[in-house]
């Protein structure tokens, strides 16, 4: 395993970082066997955006006895309300959580405290101005947390972010079909239904900001560096040909200032997977042949499993619906265990209530309702969908 020099918090971390949301659906011991492969294969770096108890619980288990092999990436302002996962800034709802998550850690520290999910410049505005940053520079005074992060999807919010100073580190969405889109600031038309060829590129916002960084020294951790799995499959890809996880995760390294890919892993054989990237030839590692021939670019409505849709006021977890319908509909039949975890979820498609609250928070323009009244007609009934 390779690492890099995070930016000027000027901590070591891995080329591939462990995203750890997936540990939602996994029992203690299944939790443990991954971050036990993951340290095993020199992998030292972990988000922990969840707000969910259980899944917090488990990573802590796994984590006791070990916690100074590991830098942690954890948010603050994501939030259990009712059973559900709410982004919120009201500050006692922030601090209990905050205070959960090093509970159930069990830990007294973070090493990057991640302002969870700002996705408007506005309310970056808002935020460097309120109680909340004071409430984070507090934590960083004490030694809670050893450095300030944000989280964000949008380039704009992440270039005032980098320019205020305080924000030391950014997790950022980079991948080649976020990269080659039009530039705009505006999130609801940045994941545009057709792409401008006359770039021939990578969105210059983007490059401009990759290179803000590297000019700041502030280093960035990547999320979404798979798009969601759908680069692996040339029918789901918006550019109409499948990557490699390899490929994506060279992608995503050769952007100035970009330090840790962070994937998301079910299983320790992924751990392995994604780890094969330390010992890849440059031709499995080769990505600029396969997107020079890509017949076309439109990455727009795409769930990406993110979680930002939430809450759901039917309680339906809207990003394992979709996961769920993505795995069963790039198959020529639903698979059985698709099938079995779908049915063994609370709440389904089928409790859907058609409120739209969740297209309003969905930063890629999914038409949520819409698939989840297609989730319903393909679970509720043994078809083929070939």
């Amino acid at each position: 395993m390779k690492y890099r020099r995070l930016g000027k918090t000027d901590e070591m971390v891995s080329e591939i970082g462990f995203g750890a949301e997936w540990m939602e659906r996994k029992n203690e011991e299944e939790c443990k066997a991954v971050v036990e492969q993951c340290e095993r294969l020199g992998i030292n770096l972990l988000d922990c955006w969840m707000s969910e108890p259980k899944v917090r619980s488990s990573i802590g288990k796994a984590l006791k006895g070990r916690r100074e092999k590991w830098l942690i990436q954890g948010h603050i302002g994501s939030t259990w309300q009712d059973g559900q996962y709410v982004r919120t800034r009201e500050l006692p709802k922030v601090q209990a959580a905050f205070e959960d998550l090093l509970d159930r850690l069990q830990t007294d520290y973070i090493d990057f405290g991640m302002i969870h999910y700002v996705d408007s410049e506005k309310e970056l505005e808002e935020l460097m101005q309120g109680a909340f940053m004071d409430y984070v520079r507090r934590l960083k005074e004490s030694g809670v947390i050893r450095h300030i992060g944000l989280s964000t999807h949008n380039p704009a919010v992440a270039k005032k972010a980098v320019l205020s100073g305080e924000v030391e580190m950014m997790l950022f969405s980079i991948n080649p079909a976020f990269d080659l889109l039009p530039a705009t600031d505006n999130l609801d038309a940045y994941f545009a239904k057709e792409y401008d060829a006359a770039l021939g590129g990578i969105d210059p916002e983007r490059a401009q900001l990759y290179r803000l960084c590297e000019q700041q020294d502030v280093g960035l951790t990547v999320m979404k560096g798979f798009a969601g799995g759908r680069l692996f499959d040339e029918k789901a890809s918006p550019f109409g040909v499948a990557l490699t996880p390899v490929q994506c995760i060279h992608y995503a390294l050769t952007r100035p200032a970009v330090c840790s890919v962070l994937a998301g892993f079910d299983t320790p054989e992924q751990v392995t997977g994604a780890v094969h990237y330390e010992t890849a030839t440059e031709a499995e590692k080769d990505y600029a042949s396969i997107l020079a021939n890509a017949p076309r670019h439109a990455y727009s409505g795409q769930c990406t499993y993110c979680g930002h849709c939430k809450p759901c006021p039917a309680g339906i977890d809207i990003a394992m619906v979709n996961k769920l319908y993505d795995l069963a509909v790039m198959q020529e039949e639903v698979p059985a265990s698709v099938r079995a975890h779908y049915q063994a979820l609370e709440k389904t498609a089928a409790d859907c209530i058609a409120c739209g609250g969740c297209e309003t928070r969905c930063p890629f323009g999914v038409p949520v309702v819409e698939r989840m009244e297609k989730a319903k007609e393909l679970f509720g009934q043994p078809v083929s969908i070939g």
